[in-house]
């Protein structure tokens, strides 16, 4: 093996001060050598601050914790969401029946995913209203009775009837016809007689209506109202058959029709309807 060379060895053994530095050390203590903060005879502190200097830039100081590095969840997120719109589907259809228990790893295997990203998606079901958590067991699905329904049915009669009466009033028929895709998306959604896919182009064209409103916490609050007047009844496969779906469907576009000609008798009928029957 070829022997280091002197050049390199030297660049491995820290340089002596020398006559110059120790007198320039000795004539003035608190210079600063080499860029230390602690040696700028202030303390590391910023002068005239009173701060640290590190502080003073926005730096870690060593009295301070060292901050966490950031977790990137993206992928994380991404399973999550994906298992919770699957246990929504199954919700909606019947799969997981009201009043029976669920555990994370039982259904982790059954998505081909570890238990985490769906116990995280049940306790957002959870706070939606369609499950409770069982200690050391896992997640009951609610059984939600026809009081209930009828209970979140009022609530947003009272909350979202007004607003599209009032909407009705102000806002133009151009903007109304804007909303003509998702209205027809409800009708084709509810021909599947899929539930989760009806619900959801359901959930969206009531949120794009409210949005006209231009009032975030009303299309917040009413969203979730809606989410969870969706939940199935106990004893029943779903919420409704695919001939109830088409119909309500039928009810958005007949309201667009009725909103576009500025007819407001019409819509305040219609809206009653809508309302009165929504589930």
């Amino acid at each position: 093996m070829a022997e280091p060379s002197a050049a390199s060895a030297a660049a491995r053994v820290p340089a002596q001060p020398g006559a110059e530095d120790v007198d320039r050390e000795r004539r003035d203590p608190g210079r600063d050598r080499g860029g230390d903060p602690s040696r700028d005879g202030t303390g590391g502190r910023a002068r005239g601050t009173g701060e640290p200097v590190g502080a003073a830039r926005g730096e870690h100081i060593h009295s301070e914790p060292p901050a966490p590095r950031p977790r990137v969840l993206v992928q994380r997120s991404s399973v999550r969401g994906q298992i919770l719109d699957a246990l929504r589907s199954a919700l909606l259809s019947g799969e997981l029946r009201p009043g029976e228990v669920y555990s994370a790893p039982a259904l982790g295997e059954r998505f081909g995913v570890s238990a985490t990203p769906v116990r995280e998606a049940m306790q957002q079901l959870a706070v939606e209203g369609a499950v409770e958590v069982v200690p050391n067991r896992g997640f009951r699905v609610v059984r939600r009775g026809d009081r209930e329904r009828a209970e979140l049915s009022e609530v947003r009669a009272l909350l979202e009837a007004p607003v599209w009466l009032r909407l009705a009033r102000t806002v133009p028929a151009e903007r109304w016809a804007r909303l003509r895709p998702l209205a027809e998306a409800t009708v084709r959604a509810a021909s599947s007689g899929c539930p989760a896919s009806y619900a959801e182009a359901d959930r969206a064209f009531h949120r794009a209506v409210l949005a006209l409103a231009g009032n975030e916490q009303l299309v917040g609050i009413a969203g979730d109202l809606h989410r969870r007047a969706q939940w199935p009844p106990a004893g029943t496969p779903a919420a409704r058959g695919r001939a109830d779906l088409i119909a309500d469907a039928h009810e958005h576009t007949a309201l667009l029709d009725a909103l576009i000609a500025g007819d407001q008798d019409v819509v305040r009928a219609l809206v009653e309807e809508h309302f009165g029957a929504a589930p």
